[in-house]
């Protein structure tokens, strides 16, 4: 398995049982997480001495650094899928998500807290289930950027879950004030005199209200704007379409000064340069 990228696929009942044990935990190094979101049927999470029952409305994080145990729940299964894809009585059925460390840490400013028993059955826990059911059903549909930035956001919303109840909760108008920046520096990423002044300017907004804003979600106007340009660059180095383009007027049509300044922002982000991705893409 490639730790170092999304993945997301649909598990039943044999497939689900899983036990990761200290050894291998400390010969692996895994750096990533997995996120399980039962369908149907019932499964168990154990990890960090903490035990949890996942049904449908519920889901769970563990993470691959450590020892964790995943099974079907007593009186739920192991029952073969059957050839039709239908479910049987006693089966489970679950979403597995594997997202790569640096995604959720880079956002918490921490490694993630093992999160079990996660409410996904309203709000916006709601949502996040129904968007990785959505893209689960069309991964074949998706293109390789399509898919990683669907997962990006589903990330990014899981982040806010599962940091709810260890930080304070921003008031509800930094919370909307958050939303409408990041908006606004998807649309505009591409300007290069975009700054979180500039940003604040056309909005309406002081610049400290958008910095404590984005202050609660653990980012700040700078890091934002070069997280949106890294990720334009990187769907366009993926994008076919575009294979002809050259990193120089890459860099400098995502905002750029240079092609060396994408390089270097670029490998610490993804840990490649833009041309080694070009390169992986092809």
């Amino acid at each position: 398995m490639d730790d170092g990228a999304y993945q997301l696929v649909l598990r039943w009942s044999e497939q689900i049982d899983c036990v990761r044990t200290a050894g291998q935990a400390r010969r692996e190094r895994a750096d990533g997480y997995r996120f399980l979101l039962p369908l149907d049927g019932e499964l168990t999470l154990v990890q960090a001495g903490r035990e949890a029952r996942l049904r449908p409305g519920t889901g769970g994080l563990v993470t691959l650094a450590e020892p964790f145990r995943i099974g079907i729940a007593s009186g739920h299964g192991p029952a073969a899928r059957p050839r039709d894809g239908s479910r049987r009585d006693g089966s489970a059925r679950a979403f597995v998500m594997t997202i790569p460390a640096r995604e959720m840490d880079r956002r918490l400013r921490r490694p993630s807290p093992v999160a079990t028993g996660l409410d996904l059955s309203a709000g916006l826990g709601r949502v996040v289930a129904d968007m990785v059911r959505a893209v689960g059903e069309e991964r074949r549909a998706l293109s390789a950027a399509q898919f990683d930035a669907a997962c990006d956001r589903i990330t990014e919303l899981l982040c806010v879950i599962v940091a709810g109840g260890q930080r304070p909760a921003a008031p509800g108008h930094l919370a909307e004030v958050e939303a409408v920046v990041r908006r606004y520096v998807r649309e505009h990423a591409t300007e290069p005199g975009l700054t979180g002044a500039a940003v604040a300017q056309d909005l309406g907004w002081s610049l400290r209200q958008v910095q404590l804003a984005l202050q609660h979600a653990g980012t700040t106007p700078r890091e934002l704007i070069r997280e949106e340009r890294l990720r334009l660059v990187r769907d366009r180095l993926r994008n076919p379409q575009d294979r002809d383009v050259t990193i120089t007027d890459l860099a400098h049509a995502a905002g750029f000064s240079s092609a060396s300044a994408l390089s270097t922002a670029f490998r610490r982000r993804f840990g490649v340069s833009p041309r080694e991705l070009r390169h992986a893409a092809r």
